[in-house]
Order: structure tokens, then C-alpha cells, then sequence
């Protein structure tokens, strides 16, 4: 016979059982407890390794999204920087034909530029007028129809009237009344 004491402590009591059981139980009983642990650890750890695999493997997967996110956001900064260039270009030009069509519109005779004017829409026409010289663009306006004149002067002064009176365009400054 072995006599196996136990311990149990409970909410700040202890008490000290003690019993009497056969030596061949004891070790049978610890035998099949130990058996059943470490089975049951066992299964543990290898559900512990799947999920760690699983775990780096989504690991590798999110790294390799990261890694093809950061090269499209690259393809697309470069996209970017590449079309401001191209707009920038686009802008210079349309500003140098601008500039070369209002210089030839100026060069007219006023009479001349008037009556061409007086054909265009007043939208288009008004910003030929804007960019031009004071004294071209008040011969001009003052050879046209005054109906045409008038709204081309509204289409100007409403521009101007959006960008709080002034409106800069080129080497000129044309104010609201």
C-alpha cells in the first residue's frame, strides 16, 4: 500500500487529504494521466506549428501585396510627374499660340480686327481682347458693333469679377468697373 497525500488549497484554506491505495493503481493511474498529457500536448504543438505556418505564409503573401503596391504607387508618381510634364509643355505652347495670335490680331488694322471679332463668340473673342494692349483692344471695341462691343466687355468683366476685380493676362492688368 502507498499512502498519497494531496494538498488542496481553497480561498485561504489548505487541507491535507491523505488516502490509501494500492501501489500498482498509482502507477497505473499517473501512467495512463502522463500518457493522455502528452498526447493531448502533442496535438497541441501540432496544431501550434499549422497555424505558425499558416501565419507565415500569409505573413509572405501580405509582404509580396506591399511590395507590388509600392511599385504600382512608384509606376503611378512616375505616371503623374510624366503627365504634369507633358500638361506643362501643352500650357506653354498654348500660351506661346496665344501669345503669337493676339500679337497678329494686334498688328491688324483695328477696323480690321474688329470686324473679324465682331464674327467670333464673344467667350473667344473676349480673351483675344484681354490679352491685347489697352489701346489696341479700346480701338478695337471701339470699331464694332456696339451690342457685340458691350457683350464682349460683360464676358471680361465677369472674369474679372471672379478673381476678387483683377484679372492678369500676360503683360496686362485689366480691371473690373
Amino acid at each position: 500500500m502507498v499512502l498519497v497525500a494531496v494538498l488542496r488549497v481553497t480561498s485561504g484554506s489548505a487541507a491535507l487529504a491523505i488516502a490509501e491505495t494500492p501501489a500498482g493503481s498509482l502507477f497505473c493511474s499517473d501512467l495512463d494521466h502522463t500518457a493522455a498529457a502528452l498526447a493531448a500536448l502533442e496535438e497541441r504543438a501540432i496544431r501550434l506549428d499549422e497555424q505558425e505556418q499558416s501565419i507565415i505564409q500569409e505573413s509572405a503573401e501580405l509582404e509580396a501585396r506591399r511590395k507590388d503596391i509600392e511599385a504600382q504607387l512608384e509606376e503611378l508618381e512616375s505616371a503623374k510627374m510624366a503627365l504634369e510634364q507633358t500638361l506643362s509643355i501643352a500650357d506653354v505652347a498654348a500660351e506661346n499660340d496665344l501669345g503669337r495670335l493676339t500679337s497678329i490680331y494686334e498688328n491688324m488694322k483695328p477696323r480690321d480686327a474688329a470686324s473679324l471679332f465682331e464674327k467670333m463668340d464673344p467667350e473667344f473673342s473676349a480673351g483675344f481682347i484681354a490679352r491685347m494692349r489697352p489701346e489696341f483692344a479700346a480701338e478695337v471695341i471701339a470699331g464694332m458693333d456696339p451690342e457685340i462691343a458691350y457683350t464682349i466687355s460683360v464676358v471680361v468683366a465677369g472674369r474679372n469679377s471672379a478673381a476678387g476685380g483683377v484679372q492678369l493676362s500676360g503683360e496686362n492688368s485689366i480691371a473690373t468697373p
